[in-house]
């Protein structure tokens, strides 16, 4: 059997959506349009062209050496954030688990062996010395 035409009733549950984005867009053009009209017109300079990064004048060299601790703390703040992304997904649905079958237990056994890895990965920049700001 052939499928008809789509109906006006399942082409109509698309209008939600079809209205967030005409607004989005209708917004973002509004922000342009509006910040062109509104918004002051300075003409630009030598000083508008020139580098400017934090307040600072940019003296020296760009391929100034960091310390190996910068990365190393990213790393450990990279490390933690994907844990809240995963951790928290899995706490929402835990109670949820089926009580009568081991499916619990094995996925209490997978965030305890997430959060071993993360506790080793924690241990490990705390022996090198990250955590230690002279």
């Amino acid at each position: 059997m052939h499928p008809g035409p789509l109906a006006a009733s399942d082409l109509a549950s698309y209008l939600p959506v079809g209205l967030i984005l005409l607004m989005a867009v209708g917004f973002a053009a509004a922000n342009i349009f509006l910040s062109r009209i509104i918004g002051p017109s300075r003409p630009g300079g030598v000083v508008k062209g020139q580098t400017y990064e934090s307040g600072m004048n940019p003296v020296g060299t760009a391929r100034k050496r960091f310390n190996v601790r910068f990365y190393l703390i990213a790393m450990v703040f990279l490390v933690f954030d994907v844990e809240i992304v995963f951790l928290y997904p899995w706490a929402a649905t835990f109670p949820n688990l089926s009580p009568g079958t081991d499916e619990g237990l094995v996925w209490l056994g997978r965030i305890f062996f997430f959060l071993f890895t993360t506790v080793v990965a924690y241990l490990y920049g705390f022996r090198k010395g990250v955590f230690k700001f002279d």
